[in-house]
């Protein structure tokens, strides 16, 4: 018992730690390949914040009926994505990794929009580009590739076409500057001047949390999404996928900050941010190591001989088709003894047998009224009375007496017959007319067997 309350207390704690840290929400797609000096990577940043004024006010006398939206685009050849570069790859170096970024677009969407209840304000921008320097070292039995440039981050304001970007305080600023004043100098502030190009979280997840899979047979489909030709085919892919609720990893949930502002109303301002996720995959079968404190992968073009995996990571393959042969086992033993149990059960039924039934009717006519009503009684035979008496009976059972009936004699003549009317019902079965209508229709001769019957004869003598 004290095991199992162990178990449960380091299983706990251990969703809970590794939930735990920087809360930024960012996802990368990325696909690299060993061969070749460049990749192509990708992030999405988003985050939506909520003002929300359930009592209305001035704020909600500002913001009402308002929406509108800042779009761009922009590449390498703008100021504000050479400083976005530049502070990228200062980050990259101060993570260790010998990785840069080039050839940089990128795509912002802001949008407002107001309604009765609160105002949202939705925050994206997707940065697309270069990855240069990954590679490590290179030989003929394994390539060495850089993994530590995941976490992508940015401080300070980027401003592209006189937009920035990166604090969602600043769109207020620039676009709602009454709006603007009700945050300044409260905890709502604090909430949207965290940056919005953050991917630390997915560079802080080590890759060995990560869900590892590859593909052994080849990925002539996916060679398209590498930009390569079918002559890849046959090659290994290996594949690393983070956003997941596991142990690995955590429960994985929104991550929501909440501040509320006191002034002429109250009003409530929520952050809210979508999980981080990831998705990297290599041409190859990676294998992770960590060189001079940063993550590395070392791939060869095949996986080791007899090397397989699943969710649950580097699990034999000869395990999982012994379990599974083990269940089918199973399977079968199962069956034959629910079999055999159902033939003993068959062979070994107890009761009366039916031959021993046998049927009698319960009902009687009424005028020309008969039901069909009955019952089954055991037949008697030589069997004898005791063999179907209660085991409970302690005392043994002996035959009842006798009882006397009154047998209505035989007419003997057309005048007795006449003056016996409930005899003569008796020999149609209908003698209960009689007790039904309550009245006899007899005199002193006759000998019905029904109760009014005798009571009338017994008046009469």
């Amino acid at each position: 018992m004290s095991k199992a309350v162990l178990l449960t207390i380091l299983v706990a704690g251990l969703i809970v730690f590794s939930t735990t840290g920087n809360a930024f929400a960012a996802q990368l797609d990325a696909r690299l390949n060993p061969t070749a000096e460049t990749a192509h990577i990708k992030y999405n940043y988003q985050k939506t914040v909520f003002i929300e004024y359930p009592q209305g006010g001035a704020l909600f006398d500002e913001l009402q009926g308002k929406e509108w939206s800042i779009i761009g685009s922009a590449d390498a050849t703008d100021v504000g994505v050479q400083t976005l570069m530049m502070k990228l790859n200062e980050k990259l170096k101060n993570d260790g990794s010998s990785a840069q970024v080039s050839d940089l677009t990128v795509d912002y969407d802001i949008h407002l929009k107001a309604r009765n209840i609160n105002t949202s304000i939705d925050y994206r921008v997707i940065i697309e580009g270069t990855l240069d320097n990954y590679i490590i070292t290179k030989d003929s039995q394994k390539i060495l590739i850089d993994l530590g440039w995941r976490g992508m981050s940015a401080d300070g304001e980027i401003v592209i076409d006189g937009h920035e970007i990166n604090y969602p305080i600043n769109a207020l600023r620039d676009q709602e500057p009454i709006a603007y004043g009700f945050m300044v100098g409260t905890e709502a502030e604090d909430i949207l001047t965290q940056p919005l190009l953050n991917a630390d979280f997915i560079g802080q997840q080590p890759l060995t949390n990560w869900h590892f899979l590859f593909d052994p047979t080849g990925i002539n489909v996916d060679a398209g999404t590498f930009g390569l030709s079918d002559e890849i085919a046959g090659f290994v892919v290996s594949s690393w996928t983070m956003g997941e609720s596991s142990l690995r990893e955590g429960r994985q949930v929104e991550r929501v900050f909440e501040a509320e502002i006191m002034a002429d109303k109250p009003y409530i301002v929520r952050s809210v941010q979508s999980s981080d996720q990831g998705t990297l995959k290599i041409i190859g079968f990676g294998a992770l190591d960590t060189f001079d404190g940063v993550e590395i992968a070392g791939v060869t073009p095949r996986a080791p001989e007899g090397y397989a995996t699943t969710s649950t990571g580097e699990f034999p393959v000869m395990i999982v088709y012994g379990m599974a042969g083990l269940a089918a086992v199973a399977g079968i033993g199962f069956f034959i003894f629910s079999n055999r149990q159902l033939k003993k059960e068959t062979e070994g039924q107890t009761g009366i047998d039916p031959s021993r039934l046998v049927g009698y009717q319960t009902s009687s006519s009424s005028g020309g009224y008969q039901t069909n009503r009955g019952e089954a009684q055991l037949r008697d035979d030589d069997s004898g009375y005791q063999q179907h008496t209660s085991v409970y009976t302690e005392t043994p059972q002996t035959a009842p007496p006798p009882q006397t009936t009154y047998q209505a004699p035989p007419p003997t003549s057309d005048a007795q017959e006449a003056s016996c009317g409930c005899a003569a019902s008796s020999e149609m079965g209908s003698e209960c007319d009689c007790e039904m209508q309550g009245s006899c229709l007899c005199d002193a001769l006759c000998g019905c067997n029904a109760q009014v019957c005798r009571d009338h004869v017994s008046s009469m003598s």
